[in-house]
């Protein structure tokens, strides 16, 4: 899978936020954890809320490698994973991923990160489920 930065060498006017959101896609799409994780920063703050994380008490990761393990557990799943809708703006892209598991339960989750250089060092997600 192309890298964001490789995505804006081969489409010149691509912002590096589109070229992130056009990466995520595609590994989403074909569950590749690696090429997902590699659109992080070093450093990445990720915060997740959902049913099992509420609002004051998140799921908190710091780092790429604790984003590739969530990564690695998420694209292990059998499941299909589409990002469906997108915004890119200045320094920070907005998306959401649609999944469906074989039993057809849905998970949709929203993404709000912030960009720099090029990679994703901040995102909170929001994640809800069919039960």
């Amino acid at each position: 899978m192309a890298s964001a930065k490789e995505v804006q060498r081969s489409r010149p006017g691509v912002s590096p936020e589109q070229a992130i959101l056009d990466a995520l896609r595609t590994g989403y799409r074909t569950r590749d954890p690696a090429a997902i994780a590699s659109l992080y920063h070093d450093d990445v703050e990720y915060r997740a809320v959902n049913r099992n994380n509420p609002p004051s008490k998140p799921l908190l990761l710091r780092g790429r490698d604790a984003v590739r393990r969530l990564l690695d557990d998420l694209c292990a799943r059998e499941m299909t994973h589409a990002l469906v809708r997108s915004v890119a703006g200045a320094g920070s892209i907005a998306y959401s991923i649609e999944c469906r598991y074989p039993d057809g339960c849905v998970v949709v989750g929203a993404y709000l990160a912030t960009v720099k250089d090029g990679r994703i060092v901040n995102e909170l997600s929001i994640d809800c489920w069919d039960e």
